[in-house]
């Protein structure tokens, strides 16, 4: 006699034992492109050209600070045959003027970059944040040396004598504050940052996945 034959078992049902679904890798698509933006390389582009664009404000940096800041006034003397240079108040205050108009200035400049650059590239990025502090910081350096270059003479005892014995003339533009460049970048990413924070977009929750809920299977 033989064996009956057995039939084979039904082949297993793994959907009712699947656990939770894995959602899609998140921030892809088909096309390559994440959700959070366009590629690296496209993101580099853009930092690029942020970088370029802000450091140019600086221009109108220097302009308004060579415009706005406080005259230091200096008089010219003879001593013995030689001239020399005298400030005029020696109480004064105006070349605290000259580092507190520009860094007054280059905070409002950070502040309006940052805005700018989060109207257009609301998701951020680390390019991009890089990009804003550098272009801050060269902006400061523009315009520093463009203010210096259009303010008075830096020849001060040539600009006596031409002024003549005793005749108040203006101090060249100066920066005794250096730390005044950092005013721009750091105002920049800072209020950057607070933007993305307060009103950037959001991740999605875990689990979730074009607003529907993935659970178990089956249920």
């Amino acid at each position: 006699m033989t064996a009956p034959l057995t039939p084979p078992p039904p082949p297993h049902d793994h959907s009712t034992h699947q656990g939770w679904q894995t959602p899609p890798p998140h921030g892809h698509d088909a096309g390559g492109y994440g959700q959070d933006g366009p590629g690296m390389k496209a993101e580099v582009r853009e930092a690029a050209v942020i970088t370029v664009a802000v450091a140019l404000g600086g221009a109108l940096l220097g302009l308004l600070w060579w415009w706005l800041a406080p005259r230091v006034p200096l008089v010219g003397d003879v001593v013995d045959g030689n001239w020399v240079v005298y400030l005029k108040d020696t109480e004064g205050e105006q070349a605290v003027g000259v580092d507190g108009t520009f860094t007054l200035l280059a905070l409002a400049f950070g502040l309006v970059s940052a805005v700018a650059v989060f109207a257009l590239r609301r998701r951020g990025g680390v390019p991009l944040v890089v990009a804003l502090g550098v272009g801050g910081l060269l902006g400061s350096l523009l315009a520093w040396r463009l203010g210096v270059w259009l303010g008075p003479a830096q020849d001060v005892i040539a600009h006596a004598k031409q002024a003549g014995k005793g005749v108040t003339f203006s101090a060249p533009m100066k920066l005794g504050a250096k730390g005044a460049l950092l005013a721009w970048p750091l105002a920049g990413l800072v209020v950057h940052l607070g933007l993305t924070a307060l009103f950037g977009p959001r991740d999605p929750e875990p689990g979730y996945a074009d607003g529907a809920y993935q659970g178990p299977a089956g249920v």
